[in-house]
């Protein structure tokens, strides 16, 4: 149990499988370097429903689920220095790190040579503490690891961006999208609809790639200027060695060999899904052209709030329906069958 706390209601899984139920949860009251956030508006991600059916392995119940949250500062601690009561903050899928490591020096808390403590479904770095997400009314987080909304961004557009928005801004920074660039995303999802929003105000030429053609008109109007669907027999030939970049977001598995065929000379295809299963690669698919097969997860602190900013400069906000808390368990079942364009986010002040 927290020295000092303040409780607090959230929505939580008691068990694998479980659905969510109102329950009461105790937060940290604000230390020297922590703020206290009043939640508005949290995302539900697809790693929410896998963790809450433990289908990773490590969960850790009663479960309160949500990485992409957005709120008000109600409380600062005595050091903070970045932020004051009122202003708007977004939290995202991390709220520790050991600071001391050479990646975390370098700003990427993301790759943390030590442990990076998750919002949810982990334990703090004193060991004993579990993380409970943004399910909730509140939360505390220490001032590092929380971003500034900028003022034209909506609270409720902005939840995704703090999973879904960066997940897929790092590497299309890190791989050079932009003018000239062609840049090819998988999957029109959550995070793929992200992906193919901020490739496009980056300056690059976006194509996305689905299996069917029912997502043609939705991609057209984010700013892509082409749609290959792989059912279609004659768009795998339209595809052969057409991309640089290849962001591939869907979390199930597929023939990897097809996509790298897509990826010219020195092409790159990064994996921001997360399928459980393994993906076979055949090394002629990458030795004839040096082609690369990366992969990418959220980002660092400095750059969350880059992404953020970019967001706000050229009005980027994710595509969401609105859902009142005791939705949630159906939204679960929503989103497993794909039913949702292209992001819930939940509105916390709906919980009685």
């Amino acid at each position: 149990m927290l020295k000092t706390a303040l409780k607090t209601r959230a929505f939580a899984a008691a068990a694998p499988g479980e659905p969510l139920k109102e329950i009461e949860i105790e937060r940290r009251e604000p230390g020297a370097t922590d703020v206290l956030i009043d939640i508005k508006f949290c995302g539900v991600c697809h790693s929410d429903v896998h963790q809450v059916h433990d289908d990773w392995g490590r969960a850790i119940f009663p479960m309160v689920p949500g990485h992409e949250i957005t709120g008000i500062v109600s409380k600062v601690g005595t050091q903070v220095k970045k932020y004051k009561v009122g202003d708007r903050v977004g939290v995202g899928c991390m709220v520790d790190s050991c600071k001391e490591c050479a990646s975390c020096k370098d700003g990427l808390e993301q790759y943390c040579e030590n442990r990076m403590v998750l919002t949810y479904n982990d334990i703090e770095l004193d060991n004993e503490t579990p993380t409970r997400g943004g399910y909730s009314k509140q939360i505390t987080v220490d001032e590092r690891f929380v971003a500034r909304i900028p003022d034209g961004l909506p609270l409720d557009k902005a939840a995704p961006l703090l999973c879904a928005g960066i997940t897929t801004f790092s590497p299309l920074m890190h791989w050079g999208a932009g003018p000239g660039k062609a840049v090819a995303v998988v999957g029109l999802g959550g995070l793929g609809h992200m992906a193919v929003k901020l490739a496009k105000a980056m300056g690059a030429d976006v194509t996305v790639i689905s299996r069917s053609l029912a997502k043609k008109d939705d991609a057209l109007s984010m700013g892509a200027t082409d749609y290959l669907a792989t059912a279609e027999a004659d768009h795998l030939e339209k595809g052969k060695n057409r991309f640089d970049l290849i962001i591939n977001t869907v979390s199930s598995a597929a023939d990897m060999n097809m996509y790298m065929a897509m990826l010219r000379r020195d092409g790159v295809m990064v994996l921001v899904g997360a399928p459980s299963e393994a993906l076979p690669v055949h090394p002629f698919s990458l030795i004839p052209k040096r082609l690369s097969l990366a992969g990418s997860t959220i980002g660092g602190m400095k750059e969350t709030q880059e992404m953020l900013d970019f967001c706000g400069k050229h009005d980027i906000g994710a595509e969401i329906e609105v859902i009142p808390m005791d939705k949630i368990n159906e939204s679960f079942e929503r989103l497993l069958k794909s039913d949702v364009r292209y992001r819930f986010v939940i509105d916390i002040e709906s919980m009685k």
